[in-house]
């Protein structure tokens, strides 16, 4: 299976819903903060790992605990893609926290203050 198959993609995508539904729903842990989201999932071709950018709405301390609570939750997240997706191996997840929201709003604030100072300068 090529890395960018149609499968893959497809798998990706399910990987993904189901992870999501896993965190919003399943995991009953404090730490992970209520606003988490899973923004891309990257099975790899043989199945057996996989790379999940979470992205959390908070501080540096929440995004954090939300991390540490998601990596004490592997084994009960990888249980519960093997009930809910059926492939010929489960793979192992690794969670990798996403800056890029927040990357983007900073440089939308930075954009914005540029903006404002070159109009009241041409004023």
């Amino acid at each position: 299976m090529r890395k960018n198959s149609v499968k893959n993609t497809r798998i990706n995508g399910e990987v993904q819903r189901v992870l999501a539904e896993i965190i919003r729903s399943g995991i009953k842990d404090p730490r992970i903060a209520p606003m988490t989201s899973v923004v891309a999932v990257e099975v790899a071709p043989d199945l057996k790992t996989c790379k999940a950018w979470i992205s959390v709405l908070g501080d540096e301390n929440a995004q954090a605990d939300t991390l540490a609570g998601l990596k004490s939750a592997e084994g009960y997240i990888r249980t519960q893609l093997a009930k809910t997706i059926n492939l010929r191996n489960t793979p192992q997840v690794t969670f990798i926290l996403d800056q890029s929201i927040a990357y983007g709003v900073d440089m939308s604030k930075k954009i914005d203050e540029v903006m404002s100072k070159e109009s009241s300068r041409l004023d």
